[in-house]
This record gives C-alpha cells, structure tokens and sequence, in this order.
C-alpha cells in the first residue's frame, strides 16, 4: 500500500508533537486520526498542504497545522508539503502566482521589471499585493484540488493493482491447479 511509502518518509509523530511552534494547539494534538494513514487523511493532507505552500504568508506550517486539525487531515503530510515553498522555490511561484492574479483582474497591468530582491518587494508591495494574492488563492485551491483528487486516484489505483496481483498469485498456486 501506498501506506508503506508514507510512513518510511513520514517524520515522526513525536517530533512534530513537540515543535516549539506547534504547541499553541495543545491537547489536540493527541487526537489519533491527525497521525493515520488513510486515504481519507493523506487525501486531506495533500489538498491543505498544497493549498498552504501557495499562500504567502510567514508561519505558513502553522497554518497548515490548524487546518489539518480541523479537518482532521493527516498532520505530517499536510506540514510537510508546505515546504514545497522553500527559499529557492519561492520566486518562481510567487511570481507566476501574481501573472495569474493579473491575468484574472481586469485593470491590473503587471509591473515593469521585477527584481527578485527584498529591496524590491518592500517597495512594490503596495502595487502587487492584491494580484498576489487573488493568483496565490486561486494556484493554492487548483492545486489543492489536483491534490486531493490525485492522491484519493492514485491510492485506489495501488489498491486495485495490489488486489489483482494477490488474487493472480493465489490463480498459480498448485492447489488452485485442479
């Protein structure tokens, strides 16, 4: 199952238990079904993280984390695709987030020449926040739903597959030769 795979790569439950950022949610994170592995949950996971990892906001996994309790979503996954926005990833995506958001408004003309600096950013907030951030809402619930329905597609198909090979094996066992 594609359990398996999820869980050799799965931080520990302990370790995300015990984030200094993390322990704002208390309590709630002993519920069991944040550390499952199952379609429904990875599934869940998939769409929250991909959805956070769009969204530029800073403390993104807290974020994540919230929504993941709330929907009771696997908790390790949905934190740690976040990180699909890291330092070096950021420009690009952030930057075809705000095409999209231009795309989408009507008056909005997209700035001159980007810089990918601090400096710039700072400067250009005031014109770029509000196609941002409608591109970076609209790339996070496409990808979320992508997600969602790939992982829910991809974890019926290894089911289907592991069921076939099973009852293949049992076709050529001597005693079903009769």
């Amino acid at each position: 199952m594609p359990r398996h795979l999820l869980k050799r790569f799965a931080p520990d439950h302990r370790k995300i238990r015990d984030h200094k950022h993390l322990q704002i949610f208390g309590k709630l994170l002993h519920d069991p079904n944040l550390w499952h592995l199952n379609r429904r949950s990875v599934a869940g996971a998939f769409a929250i993280g991909l959805f956070w990892a769009m969204i530029p906001i800073p403390f993104q996994m807290v974020a994540a984390a919230a929504t993941a309790i709330v929907w009771r979503a696997n908790l390790p996954i949905s934190v740690a695709l976040v990180w699909l926005t890291n330092p070096l990833t950021m420009p690009p995506i952030f930057y075809f987030n705000y095409r999209v958001g231009t795309w989408l408004l009507p008056n909005c003309r997209p700035v001159g020449d980007v810089e990918l600096s601090m400096e710039w950013f700072a400067h250009s907030l005031e014109r770029i926040w509000e196609p941002l951030y409608l591109g970076s809402v609209v790339v996070g619930l496409a990808l979320a739903a992508a997600g969602y329905l790939g992982m829910r597609g991809f974890w019926r198909w290894h089911v289907v597959r592991q069921y076939r090979k099973k009852t293949q094996r049992g076709r050529n066992t001597p005693s079903s030769r009769r």
